[in-house]
């Protein structure tokens, strides 16, 4: 059956301007990390992509080495747009990354022009896009310069092949030089990409404020934490969740006792609030002037419904953060 976007999906979603560039994201992005490859179903993830398009969500991210195995997720995004969203190109946004190892060789990894852009053009091909809406280095690579890096970003727009490029996990020093850098060539940062949440605050330690002077979007990732801020670990750990499983990224001894006890306390007060923790967490993480989205992961549509709901709910009180800062630092 061919789909439809729902006709409304503008309606109700809230969108920002990245820094000071003219590009608007939603306030809730969807990421296509390891729950788009070969061993996830298509039909899910044309789901949860048409769910959130219909919610409102123009931006879908991606990176070459998402899947598993890598290069799997661009090539379901591929698919899809092919399939079911190519009426709808102009109305998306489309981002991908390089900088992790992502094939074997000294070629396949970091920051060399050589890598960066011979993965551009992979992606190009499994994704069927003559170009990408943002390209990202995914992280500084310390072998190799940061201006070559940079250059072969600025090298990425003047080609066509992307209209807008950023950064990720840059740690504030690195980011001021690649924003230097990029403004003096002529291809303005206009987003950077760090891991953000309530118990992960890396990023308030200057990034935050660099990134506003500098007039840099961010869009969050990891804002629950790997799934820690939801009820999913609040009375243990289930059989079937990430933690139990063989994940490399969430294990039982993530889940501490003191953890546990300060999301059930903030847990009680999202509840307060009429929202559920994930909820809370999302809109604590947009509370930032300087967060232009937030991007989050889902294996299922309604994951991504409960997300964007957050946005009913972005208005904390004094009180109210005074109380989170309480709980977090305890």
């Amino acid at each position: 059956m061919k789909y439809t976007a729902n006709a409304k999906r503008y309606e109700s979603m809230i969108y920002r301007r990245c820094g000071t560039s003219g590009l608007q994201l939603p306030a809730v992005s969807l990421g296509l990390w390891h729950n788009f490859g070969g061993k996830a179903a298509y039909d899910n993830g044309l789901e949860m992509l048409k769910t959130a398009f219909d919610l409102g969500i123009t931006h879908f991210d991606v990176a070459n080495n998402y899947g598993p195995p890598p290069g799997a997720a661009e090539t379901l995004m591929g698919m899809a747009l092919k399939k079911t969203f190519k009426p709808y190109r102009d109305e998306l946004i489309i981002s991908t990354k390089a900088g992790y190892h992502m094939w074997d060789g000294p070629y396949g990894d970091g920051g060399s022009r050589k890598y960066l852009l011979s993965s551009l053009d992979q992606s190009l091909k499994r994704t069927g896009l003559d170009y990408v809406d943002i390209f990202y280095h995914h992280r500084p690579d310390e072998n190799t310069p940061i201006e070559e890096s940079m250059r072969a970003l600025n090298q990425a727009v003047v080609s066509g092949k992307a209209l807008y490029v950023g950064i990720s996990n840059y740690r504030p020093k690195e980011a001021k030089i690649a924003i230097d850098i990029l403004r003096d060539l002529g291809t303005p940062c206009v987003i950077h990409q760090p891991r953000y949440s309530m118990l992960d605050r890396w990023v308030e330690d200057g990034l935050l404020e660099l990134l506003e002077a500098e007039g840099v979007g961010a869009i969050t990732f990891s804002p629950l934490a790997k799934g820690i801020l939801t009820d999913r670990y609040l009375n243990g750990i289930p059989k079937d969740s990430r933690a139990a499983g063989a994940s490399p990224f969430l294990s039982v001894s993530d889940i501490t006792d003191d953890v546990v006890g300060k999301v059930k306390r903030l847990n009680e007060m999202a509840k307060g609030r009429g929202q559920s923790m994930a909820e809370m967490a999302i809109a604590w993480n947009l509370r930032q002037k300087a967060v232009t989205s937030v991007l989050i992961g889902a294996s299922r549509p309604a994951q991504i419904s409960d997300a964007v709901a957050a946005l009913a709910g972005l208005e904390f009180s004094a009180e109210e953060l005074k109380l989170i800062e309480q709980i977090l630092g305890e």
